[in-house]
């Protein structure tokens, strides 16, 4: 086999490695941060985002939503949507109105 030949053969045997690896990492949602919360973070994560809205029904769960450590969305008795974001110690940082709908960029809590 020619020289040129090799490294054709091999620079295409690269690119296809490279290739079929970042179509794993896509299909896997590698990046994707709507990871539901479980466990006792779950419990602790929706009685913080609960106690700050007053009530309501949590719609949706994210592990590292929006910059925070955990996310949750939650409907409220008038039919309003919130989004609390929580840090690693499942103190409120910041509530905002959202828009979505459920499982649109999340995922349905359990």
């Amino acid at each position: 086999m020619k020289r040129t030949t090799k490294w054709v053969a091999g620079g295409t045997l690269a690119i296809a490695a490279i290739g079929g690896g970042t179509g794993i990492a896509i299909a896997s949602g590698a990046g994707d941060n709507d990871v539901p919360l479980e466990g006792p973070a779950l419990d602790k994560a929706v009685a913080a985002a609960l106690a700050a809205t007053g009530g309501g029904e949590v719609l949706e769960t994210e592990v590292g939503d929006d910059g925070s450590a955990y996310g949750i969305e939650i409907r409220l008795e008038d039919g309003s949507q919130v989004e609390v974001n929580l840090d690693s110690s499942f103190a409120v940082i910041n509530q905002e109105a959202d828009h979505d709908s459920p499982n649109e960029s999340g995922s349905e809590a359990d």
